[in-house]
C-alpha cells in the first residue's frame, strides 16, 4: 500500500458512494428549488389570503422578481403593507402635526397680557 493510495477505487464500494452522492446532491438541490420557490410564491399567497385588491399587480411584480430581484421586494411591500391604512395613518400624522399650531398657546397670551397691562 502507498502512502498516497485512494480509498475505496476498484471496489464495490466505489459505485454505491458515488450513488449516494449523487442522490444527495440531487435531493438537496432540489430541496433548495422547492424553498426558494415557495419564498418566492409568498406575496402571491398573502395577496389571495387577504383577498387583496391589487393581486394581479403583485402577481406580475413576484414573476418579474425571478428576473430582478428587487422588483420582488416591491411584491412584499405591495402584499404585506395595507396601503389604505398606511395612507390614512400618514395622514392623521400629518393633521395632527398641523393641529397644534392652528390654536394659541395660553401660556404666551397669559405673559403678553400681563406684560401689557404692567
Amino acid at each position: 500500500m502507498s502512502l498516497i493510495s485512494m480509498p475505496f477505487v476498484d471496489s464495490g464500494l466505489d459505485t454505491t458512494l458515488h450513488v449516494v452522492a449523487a442522490v444527495v446532491m440531487i435531493t438537496t438541490v432540489a430541496a433548495m428549488a422547492i424553498g426558494f420557490w415557495k419564498l418566492h410564491e409568498l406575496p402571491i399567497n398573502k395577496a389571495h389570503k387577504e383577498d387583496h385588491h391589487q393581486i394581479g399587480l403583485i402577481t406580475a411584480l413576484t414573476w418579474i422578481g425571478f428576473l430582478w430581484h428587487w422588483v420582488w421586494v416591491l411584491a412584499v411591500l405591495v402584499a404585506f403593507v395595507d396601503g389604505e391604512k398606511a395612507l390614512r395613518k400618514i395622514r392623521d400624522i400629518w393633521h395632527e402635526d398641523k393641529k397644534p399650531e392652528s390654536e394659541p398657546k395660553q401660556g404666551l397670551v397669559q405673559v403678553k397680557e400681563e406684560t401689557n397691562n404692567a
